[in-house]
């Protein structure tokens, strides 16, 4: 079991804890409609300073961050990655960029009628909205969805948004069971009583859509597939270890990165992640610990630089005495992509973290959590982790 807080920092988690149950329940509609209001004059505004340099007979273009490793920078002292300041100008005259243009114009207004509304869209719906032929052409607006989603991330990071706040959400991929009574959209819900499914954590995660109420749990357990985590949730291990379970079906969407956020600085609860020995597992701890390279510009809402990662390890290989059936023999692209996390600012100077991957690296073989399986089939669940909270023995 994990250790118990100190009497300072339980009181302190149990203040938070009251003044979690004091949100009111349902969607906050002063809070969601402030933030509607700036949305919509943040997107008015864009579309007004296009119509301005029409007007004035200039070109119009658009100033928009750049989304790339180039332009994101690892902050040291709040142990996140961020976006850099660089940009680059979308312009309606250049041959290469005026697709991409209309294409910004056409997304901002979809959202600002999804707002106007009250009503919320998928990513797919998006596409789908914004998706017809230009008159007297053959021509499409989109050809795919990928075109769209990345125009909307633009858009997020060119009015200093959120995709929330754009009212478009993305497919729920999620689960979470334990300790805890959640408020989505007004209806209480007992994560202590949701059965073998779970509670499917939705895409939209903010304050005004989902509360939290009665929560007591010591921890958060994240694991990487839902298949762990029905073996934890079978075994009852949150009811056991009075903690919270969660898994994200490999790299957790934003939707349960910003849950897991949330619960971590508003309930202080720590987070422990359990995941694939192998350097994507070791990239999902990385992007819920630092932030995503992509997605920079949401590290200050999503990222948890204290998560603590339990395994599996390489070491585990002859720690738990396992058999040869478990290698998975690493591959050109694992040894590469291996090499790439080890130089991550944020590993270089930990080693232990350099030491574990280069061990794995040695090792010439990658394992995955089901491979515990071959010990008993809820080693897992009864043993290895409830051994490392004990010990406390983790990766930072």
């Amino acid at each position: 079991m994990a250790k118990k807080k100190t009497t300072k920092k339980t009181a302190k988690k149990t203040a938070k804890k009251k003044s979690s149950r004091k949100a009111s329940t349902g969607r906050s509609g002063v809070v969601s409609k402030q933030r509607d209001k700036e949305t919509i004059g943040k997107i008015t505004s864009l579309a007004q300073s296009v119509a301005k340099d029409g007007l004035a007979q200039r070109e119009p273009s658009i100033e928009i961050p750049i989304r790339s490793v180039s332009n994101m920078k690892y902050n040291a002292r709040k142990r996140i990655l961020e976006m850099g300041s660089s940009t680059q100008h979308r312009e309606l005259f250049n041959v290469g960029q005026a697709r991409k243009f209309m294409q910004m114009l056409l997304v901002s207004k979809g959202c600002r009628d999804l707002i106007e509304a009250e009503k919320t869209l998928s990513l797919r719906g998006m596409y789908y909205m914004s998706l017809h032929t230009i008159e007297g052409t053959n021509e499409k607006t989109f050809n795919e969805q990928t075109e769209s989603d990345g125009i909307l991330e633009d858009l997020e990071v060119t009015i200093d948004g959120l995709r929330e706040e754009l009212h478009v959400f993305a497919k729920k991929r999620g689960t979470m069971v334990g300790n805890i009574t959640v408020v989505d959209n007004g209806d209480e819900i007992d994560c202590r009583r949701m059965g073998t499914g779970g509670y499917a954590i939705p895409s939209i995660c903010e304050p005004s859509v989902i509360q939290f109420k009665d929560c007591n749990a010591d921890f958060i357990l994240h694991v990487e597939k839902d298949t762990v985590w029905s073996r934890f949730n079978e075994d009852r291990f949150w009811e056991k270890h009075n903690c919270i379970l969660t898994e994200g079906s490999g790299q957790p969407p934003r939707g349960v990165r910003r849950l897991l956020h949330r619960m971590h600085k508003e309930l202080d609860i720590p987070v422990y992640c359990l995941l694939d020995c192998d350097p994507w597992g070791h990239y999902i701890y990385s992007v819920i610990k630092q932030g995503s390279i992509n997605l920079a510009f949401e590290s200050q809402r999503m990222a948890i630089p204290d998560a603590k990662f339990i395994g599996i390890r390489a070491e585990d290989y002859d720690r738990c005495k396992l058999t040869s059936d478990v290698k998975i023999a690493l591959n050109d692209r694992d040894i590469t992509r291996a090499k790439q996390i080890m130089d991550y600012p944020w590993f270089a100077d930990k080693r232990p973290w350099k030491k574990e991957i280069k061990t794995m690296l040695n090792n010439g073989f990658k394992m995955e959590v089901e491979s515990l399986i071959t010990k008993d089939i809820s080693y897992v669940s009864e043993v290895y982790v409830p051994q490392r909270l004990k010990d406390g023995d983790f990766l930072d």
